[in-house]
């Protein structure tokens, strides 16, 4: 990251929070990011920083009410940045001042946290509807950090969003695939199968009232998670195809395709088993080192 010397102490200290928290809990883009020009980076990751805060709000929260009190602080603090009001905390900080120097969008800052809020506002046991649900969530939130990363680095093409689009929508359904033991174990947290897929293959169920997804016993989820995964893969594909069209300076941004990549390959692997507990180790299933050997390639390639 370049060292941001024309800018004070605290915020200096608010860029470093930011790159921390991103390897600390993003670290496959993390690694990503560290391929991308100094100026564009210094961005890129205090856009990421703010994308771990609303994505682990309700992780790190005590009860769903008080996640969503903090995703709704987030919704807050995104009007108060853009009326130039100070708000007291690292990431808001940083993100304040990445907002000032790259205009970066409101738009896409609101749509990434209006899109947590209304996922985390979902009736306990409701699920999504189908797999076009998921992947509006995974664009909404996925897909729009490397927008904004775009439009930090002064990147417009139809093309390079267009693949961006399939980049996020990839990398968004394959983390809920990853997620489904962790969301499975929390109480009152959503299983995000489908409910038109879990109905397909047997996994939908009537309790209390309601539709629910029992997955931890049941033979048939490798063959719903390979439904969703097959999604995901054709997105990739679809990026791909749009590779010849794309600049070279856009080329770096879309290097989260490689790790959405790694996932896939690794559940294929594991036979679409999500509760192989070798899909957690290292990075997304293989060593840290093979992972950064592979990104590197591609970056060296100019290929994602």
């Amino acid at each position: 990251m370049s060292n941001p010397s024309g800018y004070s102490k605290s915020i200096r200290a608010a860029f470093s929070h930011c790159v921390q928290q991103v390897r600390s809990y993003d670290y496959h883009h993390y690694l990503c990011l560290l391929q991308l020009l100094p100026d564009m980076r210094k961005a890129a990751f205090v856009l990421r920083a703010f994308n771990v805060e609303t994505a682990r709000a309700m992780d790190v929260a005590s009860d769903p009410n008080t996640g969503l009190m903090r995703l709704l602080w987030w919704q807050d603090t995104i009007d108060k940045l853009f009326a130039k009001k100070k708000v007291e905390h690292p990431v808001a900080q940083a993100l304040s001042s990445v907002i000032s120097d790259y205009k970066i969008s409101k738009h896409w800052l609101k749509r990434s946290v209006d899109a947590r809020i209304k996922d985390a506002s979902r009736e306990e046991g409701v699920i999504p509807e189908t797999i076009t649900d998921l992947e509006q969530y995974a664009e909404d939130t996925a897909s729009t950090m490397l927008y904004m990363t775009l439009q930090a680095g002064g990147i417009h093409s139809t093309n390079v969003d267009h693949a961006a689009s399939h980049i996020g929508k990839a990398s968004g359904l394959l983390l809920l695939l990853k997620s489904l033991p962790y969301h499975a174990s929390r109480q009152g947290r959503i299983v995000y199968i489908p409910a038109d897929v879990a109905s397909s293959h047997g996994l939908l169920t009537t309790s209390n009232g309601g539709p629910e997804i029992k997955i931890e016993s049941s033979e048939a989820l490798p063959d719903a998670v390979f439904e969703v995964a097959s999604v995901a893969g054709l997105h990739l594909q679809k990026a791909r195809e749009l590779a010849p069209t794309i600049p070279p300076e856009a080329l770096p941004v879309l290097l989260p395709a490689v790790p959405a990549q790694v996932l896939l390959d690794t559940l294929r692997q594991r036979n679409f088993n999500v509760f192989d507990s070798r899909i957690s180790r290292g990075i997304h299933g293989v060593s840290p080192l093979w992972y950064l050997l592979k990104l590197k390639w591609h970056a060296w390639r100019k290929t994602y």
